[in-house]
């Protein structure tokens, strides 16, 4: 048996404007195991980013009990969340969010610049980040040189470099054109098929859904 790797109890979410409350997420349960690969689809505004969110420890939920690598989340302050977040997770997002002033090299090293690790141990993991996502011979260059899909490919290299426990990918196919998409896809199921890796991803494209071992889907913040 897989260890559990997220457990979520009850968990709702609302956001309050003055004293309107506006529910987004309601009594969500559910168990993903280590090496699941699980795709969120739904409508938007059904509450798929803002779960991602509180997987992250980057919101916390209204009521009910989230678990995520270990951790309970509602434990922890800003300071060890963000230490947690460091360590556990590995973003993925729509729009790359890449530093236009820094080589593909620079942009991947960007998360290990807040551990221990050597600028030799570094080295060592962005390489091997940049090779995983077929990236090597890019290594020097800068955001503007490189075509959206190997901006993607930059992204993922970065969110995997610090061997996180889950990547967490909101849209990743939803600024790709279909071939890019493709193999953005290809390269995500290779990071949980040979990797191991435990993904998350929220997505509209039901193309991108068929490489995920597991689809769910969030209507009005209800879990099917």
């Amino acid at each position: 048996m897989a260890e559990i790797i997220v457990t979520a109890h009850n968990l709702s979410k609302s956001y309050y404007r003055d004293s309107l409350e506006i529910p987004v997420l309601h009594d969500i349960s559910l168990e993903i195991p280590d090496g699941q690969f699980l795709a969120l689809m739904g409508p938007s505004g059904s509450g798929k980013t803002t779960l991602l969110n509180l997987l992250a420890g980057i919101d916390q939920p209204t009521s009910g009990t989230l678990t995520v690598a270990g951790e309970e989340m509602s434990r922890l302050n800003d300071r060890e969340l963000a230490r947690w977040r460091a360590r556990h997770i590995g973003f993925v997002i729509k729009f790359y969010n890449l530093m236009p002033v820094l080589t593909a090299y620079e942009n991947v090293e960007l998360p290990l610049l807040l551990t221990d690790l050597s600028k030799k141990e570094r080295r060592q993991h962005v390489e091997t980040a940049l090779s995983i996502v077929g990236l090597s011979d890019r290594m020097k260059h800068y955001p503007r040189q490189l075509s959206g899909g190997q901006e993607q490919r930059v992204a993922i290299a970065r969110a995997i470099v610090s061997d996180p426990t889950l990547i967490l990918a909101d849209e990743p196919t939803g600024d790709l054109d279909k071939q890019s998409a493709e193999e953005i896809m290809t390269l995500m199921s290779r990071l949980n098929a040979e990797f191991k890796k435990t993904i998350i991803m929220v997505t509209h494209d039901p193309r991108a859904a068929e490489k995920a071992r597991v689809v769910r889907h969030l209507d009005k913040g209800e879990l099917d």
